[in-house]
């Protein structure tokens, strides 16, 4: 005897199912926000004692850092439109070269400063543009990938881009202001 359930419940116990599996990649997708924004300050304040704070160098890594995510945003949605590709192993993998490069980045740019002490002020912009156009080219890609890999299993391109959307920017806001309230304790 298999047990059925009556037509009027099954809808509503299909999207607590379907809630109760959005929650890991909410929860995950949350957590990689985190550091995006923190690593923009860590990296542009090191880049900064470096190469010195101008209007130049202001320039350069935000513009950088815009370019970057959007050009990954591009290469994210091609790589997920591949078939067959496992969108969130590469979303995994492409999140490990962002903590490897977030780990090593700043002994980096200590030792690229070194050999480039003295350039020129265009020498010293491409040097950073080049040091931060690929972590935020990785950076980009991945909500394409989680965004294609929860409209595999919903078929909501909207819903699945907005939530996404959202709990990635407020993983960032909620570091961001804890970043800011460390500063302001040890201040």
């Amino acid at each position: 005897m298999s047990a059925t359930i009556p037509a009027p419940v099954a809808p509503a116990i299909r999207a607590r199912f379907s809630l109760n599996r959005k929650w890991p990649f909410y929860i995950l997708f949350f957590i990689s926000g985190s550091p995006a924004l923190v690593y923009q300050i860590v990296w542009q304040r090191s880049l900064f004692t470096l190469y010195g704070l101008n209007i130049q160098s202001v320039t350069v890594i935000v513009t950088v850092f815009m370019l970057g995510l959007g050009l990954g945003s591009l290469a994210g949605g091609r790589l997920s439109a591949i078939k067959g590709i496992n969108t969130l192993r590469a979303f995994g993998s492409i999140e490990l070269l962002i903590g490897l490069f977030g780990t090593f980045s700043l002994r980096l740019f200590h030792w690229i400063a070194q050999l480039t002490a003295g350039a020129s002020t265009l020498s010293t912009a491409a040097i950073s543009f080049f040091l931060l156009l690929i972590p935020t080219m990785l950076m980009g890609s991945t909500l394409p990938l989680l965004v294609e890999h929860r409209v595999r299993q919903t078929s909501n391109v909207g819903d699945s881009v907005g939530s996404l959307y959202c709990v990635n920017t407020l993983g960032s806001a909620v570091a961001r202001l804890l970043a800011c309230l460390r500063s302001l304790l040890h201040a």
